[in-house]
This record gives C-alpha cells, structure tokens and sequence, in this order.
C-alpha cells in the first residue's frame, strides 16, 4: 500500500470515528440535558430544587403531560400527528365534570368521558386512514370542533364542585405521592409494552418506517393508522379526565399548553434512539426535561413570557436534532 494510500484509508477511519462519536453524543444529548439542567437548577438553589417536596411537585406536574405525551407517541410513530390531543383532554374532563354536577355516578360519568375521546380518536383515524385526509389537516379541523364542544359542555364557564371522591383521584396520595404520578407511570409502562412486545406495536413502527412496505408486506395500514389514532384519543381523555380531578374542575381550555409541551416531549425523545423514531421512553425523558425546566425557571422567579421563550427554542432545538436522525436513517 503506497502512501497516498495510507493516508486515504487512515481519513475514511477517521472521519468514520467522528460521525461515530458524534452519533452517539446526538443520541445521548438528550439524556446530558436533562442532568446539566438538573445540576444547574441544583447548583442555582441547592436549599430547594432537590428536596423530596420539591422533586415530588415536578412529578405532580408533569404527570398529566406524561399521558398525553403518551398519547402524541403512538400516532407519531405511525409517521402522523395530532393537534387535537389537548383538546380533547379538556373535553374529556368537561364531560365527566358536566355528568356529575348532573348526578351521574362518578365511575359511569368517567366511562362517558373516557368513551367520548376514543370516539374523537376514531373520528380523527377514520379521517386519516380511511379518507386519506392529511393528519395535519383532519385533526386541527377536529380540535377547532372539540374546542367548541368543550365550549357548549361548560356553557364558556369553569365546572367546579365536583364529588370529593373525584377530586381524590386527582389529589390523593399514596406513599405520599400523588396518585396522578402512579397512573402517569402505569400508562407509560402499558404503552411501552405494546409498542415493544405486541405485534400491534411492531406494526405501528413498520408503517412509520415505511407505509408502502408495510403494506406489500401484508400489514393492513389503515386499520392501524386507525388503531393508533383511537388510542390516542382514549389516553388523551385519561390525561384530561385526571386534570380535571386534580384541579378540581374543569373548562374548556384545561391544559391546553399540553399539546405543545407534548410535541416537544416526543420530538425530544426522537434524538436517543439510533432509528430516531418516536418512543415512550425518549418521550418520559422529554416529559423530565420540560419539568424540571419549567419548576426550576420558576424557582429562579424567571417571568413567565420568558419561560414560553426558551420553550420554543428548545422545541426548535428538538425538532433539528430529530431531522438530523433522519439524515442520518
């Protein structure tokens, strides 16, 4: 091997090993984030950011944001999107609010609601799958329709005296801490393992890899393009159903920063795995990162303008290291 040789070969390693390291610090730097911010807050206000009254609020907090997030992974892994996940939390939540100030039973009024966003799920995967409607388009006219039924359940007011035995869900503690932290947790587990070990799951990842040779390959893509949808849907109304139980009441724009803060989650969990799919784990990390931004900004009295600031940029930021991924796929 001659010299020129050499050198050719001794680059293309090199140059091998720098995208190496660098794929590897893309796929960590999601993870390094959330520590750096940990140790910042820590290092700013160590009498208080990392106090076990402190840590469990940030669990509180996000928890709610930990369902729906759940919720917006399962249609993006299919390669779609829903604007209407918020939408539809509030929804959900205005429906069992509404039913029991009406006298229904708390469990059949929460069966109502639950219902009512699997209903929208469908609606939003009939409209997708079936009608081939953009999921961009079919789910912001849904979440314009949702809004306004919202509007009519509550008559444009805030529903509150809600059963004491309700507002437990929302506010109960066990171990003391909250319960909303237990079922947030709980959800992520059932989700994770049907994407992982089902073939439901499976399924979902192959179309959002490729839908056309999902479908050569036998998957029937609209029945699970609809599928993720109605799930999504039901989470959703889970997350919005919990939110009103742990605010006590309920109107028509409970939460409606979700739908933001969730897109940011999943984008942000898009970066940790070497596929740069969506996944419920890289969307949890997602979820921590916003909290503890969010409650350690708050801790620092940052103004609250500034705080929807830095959220943008980090959604910019996430949405760029996830089109990188895909480069890189």
């Amino acid at each position: 091997m001659t010299t020129t040789e050499k050198e050719r070969t001794g680059a293309v390693m090199v140059a091998g090993h720098a995208r190496t390291v660098g794929t590897r610090l893309m796929q960590g730097g999601t993870v390094v984030a959330l520590v750096l911010l940990v140790i910042f807050f820590f290092a700013m206000r160590p009498d208080v950011f990392l106090t076990f009254t402190n840590v469990r609020n940030i669990l509180y907090q996000v928890s709610i944001l930990a369902i729906i997030a759940g919720a917006q992974t399962l249609v993006m892994v299919v390669g779609d999107f829903d604007l209407s996940v918020a939408a539809t939390s509030a929804l959900a939540g205005a429906v069992a609010a509404s039913l029991m100030l009406q006298g229904v039973p708390v469990m059949p009024a929460i069966a109502i609601a639950l219902l009512v966003g699997l209903l929208i799920g469908m609606i939003n995967g009939a409209l997708v799958a079936f009608l081939n409607l953009s999921a961009f388009v079919a789910t912001l006219a849904t979440m314009t329709s949702v809004i306004g039924l919202a509007f009519l359940v509550t008559q444009g007011t805030t529903l509150f005296n809600l059963p004491p035995e309700f507002n437990a869900l929302g506010q109960g503690r066990f171990l003391e801490i909250p319960l909303p932290v237990f079922i947030a947790i709980a959800i992520s587990a059932v989700l994770w393992f049907m994407l992982r070990y089902t073939t439901l799951g499976r399924r979902w990842y192959a179309i959002g890899g490729n839908a056309e040779v999902s479908r050569l390959s036998g998957v029937n893509v609209k029945r699970a393009r609809f599928l993720a949808f109605s799930a999504a849907g039901l989470v959703a109304a889970i997350g919005g159903v919990l939110l009103a139980a742990r605010l006590g009441s309920a109107s028509a724009i409970q939460g409606e920063d979700n739908l933001m803060f969730s897109v940011a989650a999943v984008f942000l969990g898009m970066t940790i795995v070497r596929s740069g799919a969506a996944n419920i784990v890289g969307t949890m990390v997602g979820v921590a990162i916003i909290g503890v931004m969010s409650n350690g900004l708050n801790i620092l009295g940052v103004n609250a303008y500034v705080q929807q600031v830095v959220t943008g940029i980090i959604i910019i930021a996430a949405v760029t290291l996830s089109s990188f991924k895909n480069r890189e796929r």
